[in-house]
């Protein structure tokens, strides 16, 4: 979730890139920079560090050009220095970009064997050199970023200008956001419509899969296919200390649809993507003599702790205790020498769990704690700090909060297996490559939104919903239940799938929708013969799933396809189906969205 600026202007623009760049801070980053064009050719200034260290640099080397592209730098691949800072260039090219480029090495591969030179570590430059290289074939700037967005793999957004090229400038959207402002004889871009307040409030967003090629007089926006579309210009309610919900109708929305951006950021933090390994911070704990993991957390945060319980237990090989913090606190557990409690919370200040956390501290357990607010309650009285860096959640149902919890979760486990020789090198870059691509699947369920809206129409009408998962499906379940108790009003409960015929199966009859969280995994074939006991009993089957449908051998009343991935990442993945689901029919219920009745989004009582 680094920051992306672009302005082709009527004067100087690098102060106005360098402002622009301060908006957006709250993202965070470890380096900044700016290129513009300057007489034809292209010129570049960066830093490491803070954006002050950029404005001194822009002090005693001015930069003049009215065309130019800023960009604050979370390290994903390579170390946070200044080679590795944004904006990367060539002699003909230079890029800004937000997200993963994942097939980066193959083309390093092949672009260094036609004679390309790489000075940096980071997966962008890969963009720079493909676009040069086509332009040194011949093509134009315009067909030669075409030609390259249909190389990449990933999930990116790309601001992209040229050499010669003072009135051009090419932006592309691919799971990350961006904004595109219209001014008086000036354009502008951003990855925040923050970013852009202060020099005009119309904005045209850019959906997944656009490309566009902006001028001083205007733009031109292309779909996927490349073929020219409309999207519309708002006007923007965004200041610079205001979080705006964009061109979408709730912050939930755009809370999810932040999702690849934000994962794409807090796994930069846990791993060396560039050679599929994880880079853990060092948490003052030896993982090596770890006994048992202690995990307590309330609400959403609970479920993303009992994801990462399946996770730890099976590739750490560490047995792993959870419970939800408002019962822990009281029940007086017995924690055991080198053991390792770890808190869950999106704010920071959940009282049960802080409450926990200090009786944990009190009995000898080292704490770490995984929280979006860094220098919240929680995060100050823990040992170690691992964030989610999603940013701001304005939407009162935690949803890439939730997601970005489950990164970190996921490379805790990699982290403790790795150093209790519980995973092998190849596993766990078996692993990491698996995660790298989560923003890219994630990016892919959120192209089919029109089916949720369907789907959303027929679950208005119950009274009571049942979802089921095994495995780490099975916090999924609880999760989906929940989203659509928050926000819809709807009772629904989650369970697992094999405690169905133990109680629940009593519920089900034509008119008690059954939503079913089933990855094609080692444990399909057992969560099919669930289905199907709800299929004899007249239950609405609705399968989230990348299995055949055929295969359940029964009727459903329909089926939302997923992405196949690695069993690792499924649960990051179907955490995006289940909040659809409650975000749309909560929509066509009219429910207050953001702000459900009886809710608060940092819980600081008991």
């Amino acid at each position: 979730m680094c920051g992306i600026v672009g302005i082709l202007g009527s004067k100087p623009v690098a102060t106005d890139l360098v402002d622009a760049l301060r908006r957006l801070e709250y993202r965070g980053y470890d380096s900044a920079g700016v290129a513009t064009v300057e007489n034809g050719h292209l010129e570049r200034r960066r830093a490491e560090g803070k954006l002050r260290n950029l404005e001194t640099r822009l002090l005693s080397e001015p930069l003049s050009g009215h065309t130019g592209i800023g960009h604050t730098r979370w390290a994903t691949h390579g170390r946070p220095t200044e080679r590795n800072a944004h904006p990367h260039m060539s002699a003909k090219v230079s890029v800004v970009h937000n997200g993963i480029i994942e097939n980066f090495r193959e083309l390093k591969t092949e672009l260094t064997a036609k004679g390309h030179t790489f000075e940096t570590d980071t997966d962008t430059e890969a963009v720079v050199h493909l676009v040069t290289d086509e332009m040194e074939r011949g093509a134009g700037p315009i067909d030669a970023v075409k030609a390259a967005l249909g190389k990449l793999k990933g999930a990116f957004a790309l601001g992209i200008i040229f050499a010669g090229e003072d009135d051009l400038m090419i932006a592309a959207r691919q799971g990350s956001p961006l904004a595109i402002g219209h001014g008086s004889g000036e354009m502008y871009l951003g990855s925040d419509a923050i970013a852009l307040a202060p020099f005009t409030d119309a904005i045209t967003y850019l959906e997944e899969g656009d490309w566009a090629v902006m001028r001083r007089a205007g733009v031109q926006v292309f779909d996927r296919a490349g073929q020219p579309v409309t999207r519309p210009l708002i006007k923007s309610v965004a200041s610079s200390l205001l979080v705006d919900k964009g061109n979408h109708r709730h912050f939930m929305a755009k809370e999810i649809h932040e999702q690849p951006d934000v994962i794409s950021h807090t796994l930069s933090n846990y791993l060396d993507m560039a050679n599929a390994r994880v880079n853990f911070p060092d948490l003052g704990i030896d993982l090596t003599k770890i006994s048992r993991v202690t995990i307590s957390a309330c609400g959403t945060a609970y479920y993303a702790g009992l994801v990462g319980k399946y996770w730890i237990e099976r590739y750490a090989r560490v047995p792993v205790e959870i419970d939800v913090a408002s019962e822990m606190r009281y029940r007086e557990a017995p924690l055991p020498a080198d053991g390792l409690a770890v808190f869950v919370s999106q704010s920071g200040e959940t009282a049960d769990t802080l409450a926990t956390l200090r009786y944990a501290k009190a009995n000898g357990q080292r704490i770490a704690s995984i929280v979006n607010v860094r220098t919240s309650t929680i995060a100050r009285e823990s040992h170690a700090v691992l964030p989610t860096l999603a940013g701001p959640e304005i939407g009162v149902a935690s949803t890439k909060a939730f997601t970005c919890q489950l990164a970190a979760l996921a490379c805790l486990a990699i982290a403790i297996g790795r150093a209790r020789g519980a995973i092998s090198q190849e596993l766990e870059q078996e692993l990491v490559t698996a995660l790298v691509e989560v923003p890219r699947l994630i990016s892919t369920v959120l192209r089919n939104e029109e089916q949720y809206i369907e789907l959303a129409h027929g679950l208005s009408k119950a009274r009571d919903v049942l979802y089921l998962g095994r495995g780490s499906s099975y916090p999924l379940a609880l999760e989906g239940a929940l989203k659509l108790k928050e926000i819809s009003y709807i009772h629904a409960e989650g369970y697992a799938a094999g405690e169905l015929k133990h109680g629940p199966i009593a519920l089900i009859d034509e008119a008690v929708p059954v939503i079913v969280v089933a990855p094609e995994d080692d444990l399909l074939e057992k969560t099919v013969s669930n289905v199907q006991e709800v299929a004899a009993r007249g239950g609405q089957i609705i399968l989230i799933s990348n299995a055949n449908p055929e295969t359940i051998g029964c009727a459903l009343a329909a089926h939302i396809p997923t992405p196949k991935a690695h069993p690792l990442t499924n649960p990051l993945i179907y955490a995006i189906p289940v909040q659809l689901l409650a975000y749309h029919t909560a929509v066509f219920m009219g429910t207050d969205v953001d702000q459900p009745r009886n809710l608060a989004k940092s819980v600081t009582v008991e």
